[in-house]
């Protein structure tokens, strides 16, 4: 059997010898912004083009102290929210010359062990998404020079910048929306438990029923943002006499969940026999099939948001802790009654 023999890579010195320049002079080609003559650039591209000369990132990224690289640490890969969300980082921070280091974790344990990894990649920032940070962890962060932003999530502490969107607000607009169309039994299908986006959300939609002089009707344990956690809640909760007339879930796929199973299984007409609403606003709930009335959350002005501050961050290491919130936007579609339809 051959074995395929593996040729020595080239290196700026051998491109240098063949154009006949100085190994500077290379790396002053390959340099963006960096001051060289036509005539040398030319002749160096040539040279590099006949020896297959690729630039060593990591060599020129030792010399100037930065890797041009930014680690995004996520939970909920597979989440549609977080699918959309990596999407718009990794192109938004290509425009700005940067590349990205994807550490999918499992779970938010995971957190503490992931960043470690990432320090050793020497990446010029992190933003971690769908997770919380631990104190311990920030600390270590702080100590490296490697400014952090959390994205979705923030710091009990507030040690740690963080851009979020506003989940208690969130939470307060469906129940205003569910008790202007005469609403009476509202339920609440919970996300992870530890999280701060459902707890929020919680929160939110269970203080302003108070308010209203309504309380929770039923709650349920979605134990994670899955569309399976949303159906197998949602058989929990219909199959209570009465059942709930309204479901607020904390996020989108839990609410389509919800929604299968409410008609699916129980034959329940949506939204005249029992309005659901979501959190998140993903593509899928925009579908015929689901028409999900749900809060949206907005995603290009907070991975704007986020990119800007790890930027100063990035060029100033003194950069102030800042806590940006946003608020969520209501999208009415088919699945809630509007109050003028009671």
């Amino acid at each position: 059997m051959a074995v395929a023999k593996r040729t020595k890579r080239v290196s700026s010195i051998d491109v240098a010898k063949l154009a006949g320049v100085s190994q500077a002079a290379v790396s002053r080609t390959f340099t963006p912004g960096a001051s060289v003559s036509e005539e040398t650039r030319n002749k160096v591209l040539a040279a590099a083009e006949n020896l297959d000369y690729r630039p060593n990132v990591i060599a020129r990224s030792l010399i100037q102290q930065s890797t041009k690289i930014i680690g995004i640490v996520m939970i909920r890969f597979q989440n549609p929210f977080y699918s959309m969300v990596l999407g718009k980082f990794t192109e938004k921070l290509g425009e700005l010359g940067y590349r990205t280091l994807l550490l999918n974790i499992a779970d938010s344990k995971g957190v503490d062990e992931a960043l470690p990894m990432a320090l050793q990649y020497q990446v010029d920032g992190i933003i971690i998404t769908s997770a919380t940070l631990s104190s311990t962890m920030a600390e270590g962060c702080v100590r490296s020079g490697t400014p952090v932003v959390l994205f979705n999530r923030y710091n009990s502490k507030g040690n740690v910048s963080a851009v979020f969107c506003d989940g208690v607000g969130g939470g307060r607009m469906v129940a205003d929306t569910l008790l202007d169309a005469g609403h009476q039994r509202m339920a609440f299908i919970a996300g992870e438990e530890k999280s701060s986006t459902s707890r929020d959300r919680e929160m939110g939609f269970v203080g302003r029923l108070k308010e209203r002089g309504q309380s929770l009707y039923q709650r349920a344990k979605g134990n994670d943002y899955t569309y399976e956690s949303g159906f197998t809640a949602a058989k929990d909760l219909l199959e209570i006499t009465p059942p709930p007339d309204a479901v607020f879930c904390a996020n989108d796929l839990i609410a389509m969940g919800a929604l299968d199973f409410a008609r699916g299984q129980m034959g329940i007409k949506v939204p005249e026999e029992l309005s659901i609403i979501g959190f998140d606003d993903i593509p899928m709930a925009g579908w015929s099939a689901y028409s999900l009335t749900t809060v949206q959350q907005p995603i290009d002005w907070m991975v704007d948001a986020t990119i800007e501050r790890l930027m100063r961050a990035i060029q100033s290491p003194v950069a102030e802790i800042v806590i940006k919130k946003v608020p969520g936007i209501l999208v009415e579609r088919n699945s809630a009654r509007a109050g003028s339809r009671m």
